[in-house]
């Protein structure tokens, strides 16, 4: 206590300089984005069901726009159970304890020691002889007695502190709680990426299954038609050529079928393996037909500017430029002193029973201070390569919203493409069914030959799997189009 007047100025000095960060400061970037989607990817189609709107989202669960309850329950139990999600909690974990671990460097080091040492000098030696010839004298005023060998007990602390003079652990802490950021972010990306692979293939499932439904009417259509020539033929008003070409449609669309059982299966494994289930799991409870979810009349997209608060990747890329930014303060601040307090005390006695006695207390204080004078430019290329990232790291950024624009725009696009295709498919099933059904009858009344029956057969086929598909697509786009917009991240947390 007698000592800390004679300290203060030193803490005082360094209590100041401690407000000091070197390096530049972070400043959160501003993305150029336009102030709306450009007018071709947001108007509308003329028919579409469905609309995309800039009103900001109500909710984050954007999966439950389909109103599919095994389509929800199915993305609650991936998230819950996804090996990726794990690994990205972990990773969290992780940037978490070395953040810890950095921001320990703003306390005190403080360590406690106990030992016993049993010592002997060679007498062949100055030192030696000088201890063995000190040995014959008798014990000194404190009965300390000089012998060789000789035994010493210690009990100590030892305490050293960096005092962070130029901000140096202050811009470590700012990259590492940065990393940290990018880290969750990450996690929600994870997120995002899961729940989307969950609907897609649950949605394409559904569209497998709509197609093997639409393939088996068709060939239970052509079934009718090859009995119908086969009575036709039998009743002398149809050739063996009729009855060839109705036989081998029914046997085209025959072999379509284990094509599309083949992708039911591999949907359901796709499922599966996202839940983290092994292969077929999941087909007990999905292989029943369902039909495709379809899509809400309206799909608010919110603004362009919306993007760097609504997408994970966006906000990781931001959080990674703060961390760089961060580094060439740590960089900046190796070129300045560095001022290290280091201060050792204890008891030290040769015999156990003396050891806690006031004669026994030793004590040292070192304040250290570290000046860098040469070192072959080797603390300026390390702040010319922290500048360097950083910059790397802002055209990263900049890259990343780019992107981010072009999907937006590209699954905008892409929604209204297919339900304009589809609206103009259901027209033609229409119209195919009409045409059929009245060829059918013509050919009964032997107006008509069978290969107008069957053209149209043909046709009804192909457009009927062409409007599977595509109502397929739609759902899927707008899949794809949640996805871009970054939608959902913040309903489950890693």
């Amino acid at each position: 206590m007698r000592r800390l007047p004679q300290l203060a100025p030193l803490l005082l000095l360094c209590g100041v300089f401690a407000g000091c960060a070197v390096g530049p400061n972070f400043t959160k970037p501003k993305p150029e984005v336009p102030p709306q989607w450009s007018a071709t990817a947001s108007q509308p189609p003329e028919h579409a069901a469905s609309r995309v709107s800039a009103e900001a989202p109500q909710g984050d669960a954007w999966w439950q726009s389909f109103n599919d309850p095994m389509l929800t329950s199915l993305v609650q139990r991936s998230v819950a159970a996804n090996l990726d999600v794990r690994k990205a909690v972990v990773r969290i974990e992780e940037a978490r304890a070395e953040r810890s671990a950095v921001a320990s460097s703003f306390w005190p080091s403080l360590s406690a020691d106990a030992r016993f040492t049993r010592q002997r000098f060679s007498e062949t030696t100055p030192n030696g002889a000088l201890f063995g010839a000190a040995s014959a004298f008798p014990k000194q005023p404190n009965g300390v007695a000089i012998t060789n060998p000789f035994n010493q007990n210690e009990l100590g602390l030892s305490l050293s502190w960096e005092i962070d003079l130029f901000g140096r652990v202050r811009r470590s802490v700012e990259a590492a709680s940065a990393e940290l950021v990018a880290s969750q972010e990450f996690g929600h990306d994870v997120l995002l990426s899961l729940q989307s692979d969950v609907a897609r293939a649950y949605i394409e499932l559904r569209g497998a299954q709509l197609r093997h439904a639409i393939a088996q009417r068709s060939l239970d259509t052509d079934h009718e038609l090859m009995d119908l020539t086969r009575e036709r033929r039998d009743a002398g008003l149809a050739s063996d050529l009729d009855v060839a070409s109705a036989t081998s449609q029914a046997n085209a669309t025959a072999a379509q079928l284990p094509l599309i059982d083949a992708q039911i299966s591999g949907d359901i494994n796709q499922l599966s393996r996202l839940m983290s289930r092994e292969p077929d799991a999941l087909r007990s409870e999905l292989i029943a037909e369902e039909p495709v979810p379809p899509v809400p009349p309206q799909v608010p997209a919110g603004l362009p500017s919306d993007l760097a608060r609504r997408r994970p990747d966006i906000r990781r890329s931001e959080a990674s430029l703060h961390a760089e930014t961060a580094r060439v303060g740590v960089a900046v601040a190796d070129l300045f002193p560095r001022l290290t307090l280091t201060a050792a005390g204890g008891y030290q006695s040769e015999q156990l029973s003396q050891l806690v006695k006031a004669a026994s207390h030793f004590g040292s204080f070192a304040p250290a201070l570290e000046l860098p004078i040469f070192d072959a430019g080797r603390r300026q290329a390390n702040i010319r390569l922290q500048k360097a990232k950083a910059q790397e790291a802002g055209i990263d950024y900049a890259r990343t919203v780019l992107g981010a624009l072009h999907e937006v725009e590209n699954a905008m696009l892409a929604y209204g493409a297919d339900q304009e295709r589809r609206v103009a498919l259901e027209a033609a099933v229409s119209a195919n069914r009409d045409a059929l059904a009245l060829a059918r009858d013509r050919y009964r009344a032997g107006i008509s030959s069978f290969i107008d029956v069957l053209d149209l057969q043909r046709a009804l086929q192909q457009n009927e799997m062409a409007l599977g598909i595509t109502t397929t697509a739609v759902s899927t786009d707008l899949v794809q189009l949640y996805r871009a917009l970054g939608g959902g991240w913040q309903s489950a947390q890693p």
